[in-house]
């Protein structure tokens, strides 16, 4: 039986959406993240170097990264279902998604994440006001431009297709979902984005989806509940 080790709040949960896409058989290992650090508990490292999730297992195979564990499982047990015909343009379409998603829009939101995290962390007063404006700085010349480049190109593609290849659901959505998910999570990027937002909606509206979220556990990116 296949086997993931599952952190909470992490890209491990598209991979829990994957496996329920696929109607397939698993089991969970879950960790918990550090509640004063968010890092991940070193028990993950027992299973791999890094100490990261998702962790694969089917059989002699272990496989980490979100990107090649999504890729493996559509190939193997999905390429009817979450794959376009090999060597089309929807297939080259589909790699460059694949890739695109933690290569270039990725990286921009975990600088946000990071820089978020640095202005709420314990410091000296007198520390604090020069920290907000090396960040600021940072910001304005650099990390908020190419968000909303990146966040503007997706939002124009989905403008002339459902889906990431189209008109069919494929794996390329559930690899696109993690960063589009943290984007929409803030308020301020969901208003400014109805497209994306409509798209996220959409993605967690399937059942596959809610199933996930109820075997994965507490997922902070996940649907939000009005109060």
């Amino acid at each position: 039986m296949i086997q993931l080790h599952h952190l909470n709040d992490s890209r491990s949960q598209r991979i829990i959406w994957m496996l329920e896409e696929l109607e397939l058989d698993y089991d969970i290992k879950r960790y918990q993240r550090d509640a004063h650090t968010s890092l991940a508990p070193e028990t993950l490292k027992r299973v791999h170097p890094l100490g990261k999730a998702p962790i694969l297992i089917d059989g002699e195979l272990r496989l980490a990264e979100s990107g090649a564990i999504i890729d493996y499982l559509a190939q193997r047990y999905g390429s009817s279902t979450l794959l376009p015909a090999a060597n089309t343009q929807a297939w080259w379409d589909y790699v460059y998604w694949l890739h695109y998603g933690e290569g270039s829009l990725m990286p921009p939101l975990l600088m946000r994440h990071v820089f978020d995290k640095v202005q709420q962390a314990p410091m000296a007063f007198f520390i604090r006001p020069l920290v907000k404006k090396i960040v600021a700085g940072v910001e304005r010349a650099f990390l908020n431009q190419q968000i909303h480049t990146h966040l503007n190109f997706v939002a124009d593609h989905l403008a002339c297709h459902e889906w990431f290849l189209g008109e069919s659901f494929s794996a390329a959505d559930i690899q696109m979902s993690f960063p589009l998910e943290a984007a929409m999570h803030r308020a301020e990027m969901a208003d400014s984005y109805p497209r994306l937002k409509a798209y996220v909606t959409r993605l967690q509206a399937r059942p596959a989806y809610l199933r996930a979220l109820e075997k994965g556990g507490s997922y902070l990116y996940g649907p939000r509940v009005a109060t």
